[in-house]
C-alpha cells in the first residue's frame, strides 16, 4: 500500500512582522522598568516640590523652597562628608588591591589559595561585615583597641565610632575590607592579559623593577584601572548599608552622606520633599560620574 505524499502545510493566520516581533519581545521588559524604576522616580523628583509630611496625609506646593533649604543648610556637609567617604574607599580599596593582583600575578607559592581566601571579604553580606568590624572598633571589648593597648601604641581605649574624628576613618577602613578584593580580581584579569615577551625583552635590555612597571605594566592595565576606579566611585557614592550599620551618620553628622541624609530626612524626619530634594540634587551628581563612564567607556571603544 502506497501512503501518498503530502505537501508542506499551509499556516492559517495572519503572521507577525520582525518589528512587531521584537516589540513583543521587549515590552515585558519595558513595562516592568516603566513601573518598577521610571515611575518612582519621577514621583520622587516631583514630591520635591512640595511640602509633605510622611505621618499626615496630603501635601502642599512650594515650588523650589525644599531646594533652596537643602543648599543652603544640609547639601555643602553632606557632599564633603561623602567625598572624603568615596575618595578614601576608592582609593584604599584599588591601592591593596592593585597591590595582591602584582603579588599573585608574579607567581607566588600558593597563589590559587591566596585568590581564593582574599576573595572571602567580598562574598560576605554588607550588614554582617558591618557588625563585624563594629565589634573590632568597640571602645571597651574591641580588638582594636585591645591590639594597640598590649602593644603600648596607646595607653587607654579609642572610641572609634564615637569620635567626629575617629568614625570616618573607622567606615572606610571598613569599607575598604569589603571592596579591595573586587578591584584585585579586576586588576588580576588586567594583568594577565599583558604579555610576558614584554617583560623578558625589557629584562634582556636591562630594566629595572620600576622601570619596566612604568613602561610595561601600567600602560598594559591603565583603561581598564581607569574604568575600575570610575566604576568603585560611582559605587561608593550612593553607599548606605556600612555607613548606617557602624554610625548612623553621626557622630554629629560626621559621617552623614547622601544615602544617610535621604533615609534619615524621610523616614525618621518624616520630611519626604526634604528628602526628595536631596535626593533629585543627589542623582544630578550621580547623572555627572556615569556620564564620565560612559565618556570613558566610548572612548576606550574607538582607541
Amino acid at each position: 500500500m502506497t501512503i501518498p505524499r503530502t505537501g508542506p502545510t499551509k499556516r492559517s493566520g495572519p503572521r507577525l512582522s520582525d518589528s512587531t516581533f521584537a516589540v513583543l519581545l521587549v515590552l515585558p521588559g519595558t513595562a516592568m522598568f516603566v513601573v518598577i524604576i521610571l515611575y518612582p522616580l519621577i514621583a520622587s523628583l516631583t514630591t520635591g516640590f512640595f511640602r509633605q509630611d510622611l505621618r499626615f496625609p496630603g501635601r502642599e506646593f512650594t515650588g523650589l523652597s525644599n531646594f533652596a533649604d537643602v543648599l543652603d543648610r544640609d547639601f555643602w556637609p553632606t557632599l564633603n562628608h561623602t567625598l572624603v567617604f568615596t575618595a578614601g574607599t576608592t582609593v584604599a580599596a584599588f591601592a591593596i588591591g592593585f597591590a595582591l593582583a602584582l603579588a599573585l600575578n608574579a607567581g607566588l607559592r600558593g597563589s590559587g589559595f591566596l585568590r581564593g581566601l582574599f576573595l572571602f571579604p567580598w562574598v560576605i553580606p554588607g550588614v554582617v561585615t558591618s557588625f563585624l568590624w563594629m565589634w573590632i572598633f568597640n571602645a571597651n571589648y574591641g580588638l582594636l583597641n585591645g591590639l594597640l593597648i598590649k602593644l603600648n601604641l596607646m595607653d587607654e581605649s579609642i572610641t572609634w565610632l564615637g569620635e567626629p574624628g575617629t568614625a570616618m576613618f573607622a567606615v572606610i577602613v571598613t569599607k575598604t575590607w569589603a571592596s579591595f578584593p573586587w578591584m584585585m580580581v579586576m586588576m588580576l584579569a588586567a594583568l594577565q592579559t599583558v604579555p610576558n615577551e614584554l617583560y623578558e625583552a625589557a629584562a634582556v635590555d636591562g630594566a629595572g623593577m620600576l622601570r619596566r612597571f612604568r613602561s610595561i605594566t601600567w600602560p598594559g592595565v591603565r583603561s581598564i584601572a581607569m574604568l575600575a576606579l570610575l566604576l568603585e566611585f560611582i559605587w561608593n557614592f550612593q553607599h548606605f548599608d556600612t555607613i548606617y550599620v557602624l554610625t548612623g551618620g553621626g557622630p554629629a553628622n560626621a559621617t552623614q552622606t547622601f544615602a544617610v541624609a535621604v533615609y534619615q530626612n524621610a523616614f525618621q524626619g518624616f520630611d519626604l520633599g526634604r528628602a526628595s530634594a536631596l535626593g533629585g540634587l543627589w542623582m544630578l551628581l550621580l547623572l555627572l560620574l556615569v556620564g564620565g563612564y560612559l565618556f570613558l567607556s566610548q572612548r576606550e571603544d574607538r582607541a
